[in-house]
């Protein structure tokens, strides 16, 4: 489980990250809107716990924001003292997927994210395609025009970055830290992966599919797209 808690109070921050670390889930953490959303935006993440008095944007906004702007949509859980039933249907309105009202068990705060997980998990398609690939997430095997094509775990993880991606590029930073968090093995792990990955990929058929976007990263681009400004 990866969870992103944006939450000004760092009191609450602390305890919620502490109980959650515990059970081994990898916590991010944003004391304000603004980081809170750039996190949101620019990483995936399994579940968002988003408080709703934060210093420098309301909640509501911030969920709202959030569910608008993220490639992958991702589950909010909204953290606050307004208990009342209208702030309860505000929550839901600008986008909430579950409410807990502050003080609660820490818990329940497991459960309910662990329910948000699977619910989410659910409506995700198993089977991925972008033009003539295909990759199935439960058997994690990957074709190109039938074929099917050799990958390694890594270079499977990276192919469906990609296609779930598509047609935006991807950064080589956020390519990394979704394969290895903070700690890649070395700053040319991520390069002999994706020259590994090419191979496999490209190599074999008439035109490539993995292009590098100068200065940025990497995307996937049909042989009918145009290709000029790389």
């Amino acid at each position: 489980m990866k969870v992103l808690l944006i939450e000004d109070n760092q009191t609450i921050a602390r305890q919620i990250a502490e109980f959650i670390s515990g059970h081994k889930w990898q916590i991010d953490y944003a004391h304000n809107a603004r980081l809170g959303v750039r996190l949101a935006t620019e990483q995936i993440y399994d579940v968002i716990l988003l408080d709703l008095n934060l210093p420098d944007r309301d909640g509501l906004v911030v969920c709202a924001e959030i569910k608008q702007l993220a490639d992958v949509n991702p589950p909010i859980l909204m953290l606050t003292a307004r208990d009342s039933f209208r702030d309860k249907a505000a929550g839901f309105n600008h986008g909430a997927d579950d409410y807990l009202t502050k003080p609660f068990d820490l818990r329940e705060l497991v459960l309910r994210c662990q329910a948000l997980a699977r619910r989410q998990s659910l409506h995700q398609p198993k089977i991925l395609s972008v033009g003539e690939l295909e990759l199935d997430t439960n058997t994690q095997v990957a074709k190109r025009k039938t074929v099917i094509l050799d990958l390694t775990n890594i270079g499977f993880r990276i192919l469906e970055i990609l296609v779930k991606s598509y047609p935006k590029a991807v950064s080589r930073t956020f390519i990394s830290h979704q394969l290895w968090g903070d700690h890649p093995p070395n700053s040319d792990a991520l390069k002999s992966h994706i020259y590994v990955l090419r191979k496999v990929l490209d190599k074999p058929f008439d035109k490539p599919l993995l292009k590098t976007v100068m200065n940025m990263g990497f995307k996937l681009e049909l042989p009918d797209e145009s290709d000029s400004e790389y």
